[in-house]
Formats: C-alpha cells, sequence, structure tokens
C-alpha cells in the first residue's frame, strides 16, 4: 500500500469521526435540554429569562447546580424534629395577624433553618442554599426566594397596608408548598417514616391549608 494511499485514508477515518462528534453532540444538545427542563421546570424558564434567552448559558448554569449538588444525601428528620418545625411554623402564621411582617421573617429563617437540618447548605450561605434546593425542589424553590425577598426587604420600602400586607401574605402562601416537603417525611426516609411521623405531617397540611387567608381577613376586619 502506497504512502499517499494510507494518507488518503487517515484523512478519511478522521473526517468520519469528526462528522460522528458533531452528529452526537447535535443530537444530545436537544435531549440534555429536554432533561434539564423536565427536571427544572419552572427554574428552567426563569434561568433562560435571567440569561436573556440564551438557552446554553442557562443550562450550563443549570448543568453546574447539578453537578454541585446533584449527590445531595437529605437527612431524614427525627419525629420530634419535625413537630418542633411544624409547630413553629403554624405560629407564625398565627403571628401574621398582628406582626405580618414579623411572621414573614420568621418564615424565611425557619425555611433556612429547616433546610440546612435536612442536610442543604446552612442558612449563611443564601445563594448556595437556594441552588441546592432548586435542583432538588425546584417546583417550590421561588416560594423561598419570595418570602426571603420579602423578609429582607426595608420596612420603609413599603407602608404596612393593605398591598404590602398582601405581598407578605401570597410569600407565606407560596413558602409555605417548600416548607411543606422539607418538612415531610420522604420515601428515602425508611424506618423514620414512623407512625409519630404520619400523625403529624398530613395534619399540619390540613390545619395549615388556609389559616393564612383567614388570619388576613381577621386582620382586615380589625383595621375597618
Amino acid at each position: 500500500m502506497s504512502t499517499g494511499l494510507i494518507i488518503a485514508l487517515i484523512v478519511i477515518v478522521a473526517v468520519v469521526v469528526a462528522v460522528a462528534a458533531v452528529l452526537t453532540l447535535r443530537a444530545r444538545g436537544p435531549r440534555h435540554g429536554a432533561s434539564l427542563k423536565r427536571r427544572f421546570g419552572p427554574e428552567y424558564e426563569r434561568a433562560v429569562a435571567r440569561h436573556d434567552g440564551d438557552t446554553k448559558a442557562a443550562e450550563r448554569e443549570l448543568s453546574e447546580r447539578v453537578e454541585r449538588h446533584g449527590s445531595l444525601q437529605v437527612r431524614p428528620l427525627e419525629p420530634a424534629e419535625r413537630e418542633r418545625y411544624e409547630a413553629r411554623w403554624t405560629a407564625a402564621q398565627e403571628r401574621f395577624v398582628d406582626a405580618p411582617r414579623e411572621a414573614v421573617a420568621e418564615a424565611d429563617r425557619l425555611i433556612a433553618e429547616l433546610a440546612g437540618t435536612r442536610g442543604f447548605p446552612a442558612g449563611g450561605q443564601y445563594e448556595e442554599q437556594v441552588a441546592a434546593l432548586s435542583v432538588h425542589h425546584a417546583h417550590h424553590v421561588e416560594g423561598y426566594r419570595r418570602v426571603h425577598r420579602v423578609a429582607q426587604a426595608h420596612p420603609d420600602g413599603a407602608h404596612d397596608g393593605a398591598a404590602g400586607t398582601e405581598e407578605m401574605r401570597e410569600a407565606m402562601v407560596e413558602a409555605r408548598a417548600l416548607f411543606e416537603e422539607l418538612v415531610r417525611p420522604s420515601r428515602h426516609d425508611g424506618g423514620r417514616r414512623g407512625v409519630a411521623g404520619e400523625r403529624t405531617a398530613a395534619p399540619a397540611a390540613r390545619r395549615d391549608g388556609h389559616r393564612t387567608p383567614s388570619l388576613l381577613h381577621r386582620r382586615q376586619a380589625k383595621e375597618s
């Protein structure tokens, strides 16, 4: 076999490999994006919007979150811990009647503490904690962001009348979904999903289901 023929074969093989690699990347890209979209749901759209519609940049960010936090091992709660967290959330909602701003601040602290207890980054690392929560609770993490924004807002930034109170009420209602996901026994808790856990998790959802709106109505009635 001549040297020229050998070189030609090498070139042909190199071209075939390059074309195959390009086709593989093209095929993998949409599937990878679709997988991220399924996993992150509203978080995917939020990331795309934050990157001004650049889906590739958004997908790189979300992929990095999965690499950092996808293997995080969530620690189960002891039944007594679960009861304490549920009692604190209920107390925060009841406090909303007379002190909505303080109640929202407590809800913000409570979710940060609960997430840290479950094994997510500590509340002092808010951005990293939210990133980790978005990997495992993508459909509800926005509620935490919202209650955190409201809790961190300066009291002079908005009057504490009907509009301000309504914004705080909505933030607490939205954040409650993440709280309930974090506090309830998961399928990975094994033996810890005991009778005590079953008794406390479900009634809490029933107790709290419409408590905040009704408390708000009572507050408005007192003011009128």
